[in-house]
């Protein structure tokens, strides 16, 4: 019978072997690697938020399609929230600075790392020139905000002018001016683009007797401002028929003479 204590168990054998050295840090060791690590988490905290060296050093501008507003202007509007460290810029507050500009409608504002802020912004687009009593054109969008004022109104927008009668002149205190030339922009804004292209002048007589000059001196009776809509769909079918008058007013039953 052979001799167990001349075969050792495989545990044994096991356990005789020298295990994989282990790396064990000291408190101390432990305590300077986190000093290191906050340290240079520190110095890229400063770096970034608080140094000079990731300032914004300029502002990229897209959507100046109307050859009104400028980068300079953008630039200019944003002010002390577009200067400085490129991390702390407020972008909520400069974008409301931007969309403070009364030529722009929106604004999108982000971060272009290292050093550029940049814009996106859209425009506002006139749908109607209201003529100030000046003789100047205040140019107003399809939302009804007036932006600029100029000394003549945008090429292919139509022109809002109040040829009030009596009596709508004394129903003034029920429907006030701003009022009715609210209802020509609205009428103005409705109109499809070729349409609006050739209205050269959108009159406004009283709150019901709303009419477009057409190029060409063909006159549309577009009666009030509501079912703009409708009426729109129907004015641009009647267009197929050359006349003198078109009426709109009723939609149901238009009606083309001349």
């Amino acid at each position: 019978m052979a001799d167990a204590s001349a075969s050792p168990e495989l545990g044994d054998e096991e356990e005789a072997e020298p295990g994989a050295p282990r790396l064990r840090l000291s408190r101390r060791g432990v305590v300077v690697l986190s000093a290191l690590g906050l340290l240079v988490a520190g110095a890229l905290g400063w770096l970034v938020f608080f140094s000079s060296a990731l300032d914004v050093r300029s502002v990229a501008v897209q959507g100046l399609d109307s050859g009104k507003l400028t980068s300079e202007q953008v630039e200019a509007a944003l002010g002390p929230a577009g200067a400085g460290p490129l991390a702390r810029v407020d972008l909520d507050a400069a974008v409301a600075r931007v969309q403070a500009v009364p030529r722009v409608a929106r604004a999108e504002i982000w971060r272009g790392w290292p050093h550029t802020l940049r814009v996106k912004l859209v425009e506002r687009k006139p749908v109607a020139a209201v003529k100030t009593e000046d003789g100047k054109f205040t140019q107003v969008d399809a939302s009804g905000v007036s932006f600029a004022t100029e000394s003549a109104p945008p090429a292919g927008v139509p022109v809002v002018e109040l040829a009030l009668g009596q009596q709508a002149n004394d129903s003034l205190g029920v429907i006030s001016r701003p009022e009715l030339v609210r209802a020509a922009v609205t009428v103005a804004a409705g109109l499809p683009e070729d349409v609006a292209k050739r209205a050269g002048a959108v009159r406004v007589y009283s709150y019901d007797d709303i009419q477009l000059q057409l190029s060409g001196g063909a006159v549309v009776h577009w009666g009030s401002a509501e079912r703009t809509e409708r009426k729109a769909k129907v004015l641009t079918a009647l267009l197929g028929q050359k006349a003198v008058n078109y009426d709109v007013s009723a939609p149901e039953a238009p009606a083309v003479s001349g």
